[in-house]
């Protein structure tokens, strides 16, 4: 009998917990797969003494410096520990081949349009940090804006301040998806790839997930109304299609 898998995930304080973009795409992909799974949440503050605690590897800061994070995912059916969103992907369809989420050997070529969906989406999306900051408990907001310091040479304040800076981060993010929306134009299907279903959609998916639950009403709102309300129907396709609603 197979034993479930088990994902680790960030606590917050909204319901259900669930916001984070990354721990979600294996959320997303144990789901489409049939996979069980359980979920151990950990507070943001807690990640690196969690994760050394099981003996996770670290990934690589820009300085080559340590950095312990989540997703990390524990098989008990075979002993493997992986750190990584991506890496997380690339394992189970290697280890779980069914339902693949590469599909025609595509996974070289979704590695490479995660990287350009990175450089198009998260630059416009700096203020999203801040949001993310408040959905989590004091301690873990406050080691959460010292991590990401690392990160960000502006102090957080004048990170996306309401007013021509802010105007500007909407406007590359909306740029970015007028981008991405083109891609889905030129599919001629339901999906990134055509008719078929791959790891790229739940890469769009879960970057709006944690806008929905993390944004506030009148800025998801805003994302909805991009694109003739195309950004939420992609985010119910993913999710149906994951067997998550």
């Amino acid at each position: 009998m197979m034993l479930p898998l088990v994902l680790y995930d960030i606590l917050s304080e909204l319901p259900d917990n669930h916001w984070s973009p990354n721990p979600a795409k294996p959320r997303f992909a144990l789901s489409y797969k049939d996979l069980p799974f359980v979920t151990v949440w950990v507070e943001y503050s807690d990640i690196p003494i969690a994760m050394k605690a099981i003996g996770a590897t670290p990934n690589k800061r820009p300085d080559g410096s340590d950095v312990y994070t989540v997703p990390v995912l524990s098989d008990p059916n075979t002993g493997a520990l992986i750190t990584d969103s991506f890496e997380i992907a690339s394992y189970l369809e290697k280890t779980y081949p069914e339902k693949p989420i590469f599909p025609n050997n595509s996974e070289t070529q979704i590695r490479a349009f995660e990287s350009v969906h990175l450089d198009l989406i998260p630059p416009g999306a700096k203020f999203i940090l801040l949001r993310f900051a408040e959905i989590l408990r004091p301690a873990s907001a406050k080691f959460f804006l010292e991590a990401r310091s690392a990160d960000i040479p502006v102090p957080w304040d004048e990170l996306s301040p309401e007013g021509p800076k802010r105007d500007a981060d909407w406007e590359v993010l909306e740029k970015g998806y007028n981008t991405v929306y083109g891609w889905y134009q030129k599919s001629g299907g339901k999906w990134i790839m055509g008719d078929t279903f791959s790891y790229a959609d739940i890469i769009i998916g879960c970057w709006l997930l944690s806008y929905k639950r993390a944004l506030k009403e009148d800025e998801w709102a805003r994302i909805s109304s991009w694109n003739g309300g195309k950004w939420v129907q992609v985010l119910a396709d993913v999710e149906k299609e994951c067997k998550l609603i």
